[in-house]
């Protein structure tokens, strides 16, 4: 499978193409909608939150709530765009344009990016490289949760620190609703109010926090991903995905950098006969669900690491790029934090990455198909 995204912050939409998915999925608005309005929410947003209500819209490669094997367009439109609609337009304009950006903000793509593509106003850059565009990847992602739904595999994602708090509860499938009932998508009722507390301080104080997020999924049959190539390594992929993500610097796949200060012994995930005498089971999953690159049939246990936001009404020293002159760093509409909505983004990043691995595995044309080839998988191992 593979997909494309387009548009800017402040244009007028966002679109979507996904090419590959297999025929007869069931897929409605509803089926995305609900993860664009969690990717808003979260303690610590800012006024862009409250202007946009994001609604994907089903253009093509859908007809009667199925998919018909062509490629499916979404589009989600940028409601703070009618305020925009003169300085986004691409019809010819004065130099500079309103709203030029010329004071690069450290921490941003804006010197950079400048520099790359020769863009003297900076506004050419921060519009495609700010997090909005993680919307359209989440309606993407939507959709990937929605297949790996068909084939029971589902996922989850909470924070596990937020500031310098860490939240202590301790994770459990059961424990699903307390997630999606906190705004700061945690297990921990103590740690959560010292984040929020901690949220209001660098509200006031014009500054930024970041966290970490830590993203399972269940269900996931052996072998996705391979061993043979290191880009057809699974780990390797997710990585990527998370990385490639606004603002997140760290990735860690199951206890990875604790491993690297205990023996052997205290790493690996001892192999026992299953239940009945068929199948494997393993009573650690140190691995967080993948040896070799591949999935072991455990949860996949993904943990990344968010910078503060490196928007801040509190602006550091830069350059202004046309003046050479020190100044103060640019300030646009931005969050205090977005470490729970970092998580919702990451659900859904390595959400595609596991369906295009079970797509690249089982392949099948319709989802009947696929379901028929990825149950043969699961039996085969359950009795290997």
């Amino acid at each position: 499978m593979r997909f494309l995204t387009a548009g800017e912050s402040h244009g007028p939409q966002l679109t979507a193409i996904i090419e590959g998915l297999p025929s007869q999925l069931p897929l409605l608005k509803a089926d995305i909608d609900p993860m664009l309005r969690k990717r808003q929410g979260g303690y610590g947003r800012g006024r862009r939150m409250v202007i946009e209500t994001d609604e994907a819209q089903i253009m093509s490669g859908v007809r009667a709530g199925r998919t018909t094997g062509a490629p499916v367009t979404l589009v989600i439109e940028n409601k703070d765009h009618r305020n925009w609609t003169e300085i986004m337009s691409p019809e010819e304009g004065g130099e500079p344009r309103k709203k030029a950006l010329t004071e690069a903000r450290p921490g941003h793509a804006d010197l950079t990016g400048g520099i790359k593509y020769r863009h003297k106003d900076l506004r050419d850059v921060l519009e495609r490289a700010s997090a909005r565009e993680t919307t359209a990847r989440v309606a993407v992602g939507a959709v990937a949760l929605k297949l790996l739904s068909e084939l029971g595999i589902d996922g989850v994602s909470y924070v596990t620190h937020l500031g310098g708090v860490d939240a202590l509860g301790a994770f459990g499938w059961d424990r699903l609703d307390e997630i999606e009932a906190s705004d700061l998508r945690t297990l921990d009722k103590n740690a959560e109010q010292r984040m929020r507390s901690g949220i209001d301080q660098a509200k006031k104080d014009g500054d930024t926090l970041g966290g970490i997020v830590e993203i399972r999924f269940r269900g996931l049959p052996p072998g996705l991903g391979s061993y043979v190539h290191w880009d057809r390594k699974l780990d390797g992929r997710i990585a990527a995905a998370v990385m490639g993500t606004q603002a997140i610097k760290g990735v860690e796949i199951g206890t990875g950098f604790e491993n690297a200060r205990v023996p052997g012994s205290k790493v690996h995930d001892a192999v026992y006969v299953g239940e009945g005498g068929h199948g494997y089971r393993r009573e650690t999953n140190g691995a967080g669900g993948l040896e070799a690159g591949m999935t072991n049939g455990e949860d996949l246990i993904v943990r990344a690491a968010m910078k503060p936001i490196a928007t801040l009404m509190k602006s550091l020293p830069t350059v202004d790029v046309v003046s050479h002159q020190p100044a103060d760093a640019a300030k646009e509409r931005s969050d205090t934090s977005a470490v729970p909505a970092a998580g919702i983004v990451l659900h859904a990043v390595i959400g595609w990455v596991l369906a295009d691995a079970v797509m690249e595995r089982f392949g099948g044309d319709s989802l009947p198909e696929l379901l028929e080839r990825v149950q043969a998988a699961r039996n085969y191992a359950q009795h290997y």
